[in-house]
């Protein structure tokens, strides 16, 4: 952890670069695609308390208004860059083959995982209150890193098999056209799902998830979702439910060129929405009780 706290005040960078971020287009997303990340950050917003909210918007740059989701997806566009390439393992976590079990002291090595990641940023943006005088840290890139890595941690191929790289080197094609199973968990069942289901509406999409743990599927689930003892040692729990995932239903069955489509997209897109809708709520939950509404109700989604 000592390792990239480190880095990152190496990385205490000025803030000149974020006031034309908001208009950069974006190549193809990693974690989550851009929707998934865009949807789990809206998501968390819609369910941010006032003080959270007030410090989600003084930390962004003030040409988005508030907007975090404009933002979630800015990690995966800087990882490879030269300054934040240090960055690029804090997107995933790799574990053993098959043993289907994540375990930190073996898969988190010096803390340079997204598990270790989450904790970094979260122990970061603990230092909001001290004031605008604290410069150890940049919370805005601590606000964004954080936001994204929940998506990422909370895709279950980003917790996966270390000879394949998370499924990445499994090529395979999705009903017509070829990918690799790490790339269909990532964005081909989203987008396949907005394109079947949602008109390409991303709010369609969103509402209907929002609507399964407001009031449908999941309400019951909600809480669960949201227990947590210590901040620092809950993203354990998301790693550990990510690859039972993984293993189950995104390994199992898949082998190198198959044809994905109508079965395993029906089977698995439901996961995935719900994997969607958890890092949201999760999310909600850290930058509440980060920023201040530890006892903040679970208010029905703006």
């Amino acid at each position: 952890m000592d390792r990239i706290r480190g880095l990152l005040r190496l990385c205490a960078l000025a803030f000149v670069f974020f006031a034309g971020l908001a208009s950069i287009s974006l190549p193809g997303a990693l974690g989550w695609s851009k929707e998934g990340h865009i949807i789990t950050c809206r998501i968390a917003q819609n369910l941010l308390g006032p003080e959270a909210a007030h410090a989600v918007e003084n930390l962004l740059p003030h040409n988005l208004n508030g907007d975090l989701s404009a933002l979630c997806i800015w990690p995966d566009q800087i990882r490879h860059w030269y300054r934040y390439r240090w960055t690029s393992p804090l997107h995933f976590i790799d574990t053993p083959d098959k043993a289907c079990t994540f375990d930190y002291s073996r898969d988190c090595v010096k803390d340079a995982c997204v598990d270790g990641a989450i904790q970094n940023f979260t122990s970061q943006l603990l230092h909001y209150r001290d004031g605008t005088a604290d410069r150890r840290y940049n919370l805005t890139e601590a606000l964004l890193f954080l936001s994204h890595f929940m998506g990422d941690i909370h895709q279950p191929m980003h917790v996966g098999f270390t000879s394949d790289e998370g499924g990445n080197t499994v090529e395979l094609r999705w009903f017509r056209h070829k990918s690799n199973l790490h790339h269909v968990w990532d964005r081909e069942i989203i987008l396949t799902a907005l394109k079947d289901f949602y008109d390409n509406d991303m709010v369609l999409l969103q509402e209907a998830i929002e609507g399964n743990f407001t009031d449908g599927i999941w309400f019951d689930d909600v809480a669960s979702w949201k227990d947590c003892d210590d901040l620092l040692s809950c993203p354990d729990k998301y790693a550990t439910e990510s690859i039972n995932i993984a293993c189950k239903w995104g390994y199992k069955g898949v082998k190198e060129g198959v044809t994905l489509a109508d079965d395993y997209f029906d089977s698995r897109m439901p996961l995935v929405m719900k994997r969607i809708a958890q890092g949201g709520v999760r999310l909600a939950m850290f930058l509440n009780r980060i920023f201040g509404d530890p006892e903040e109700g679970f208010a029905s989604p703006t």
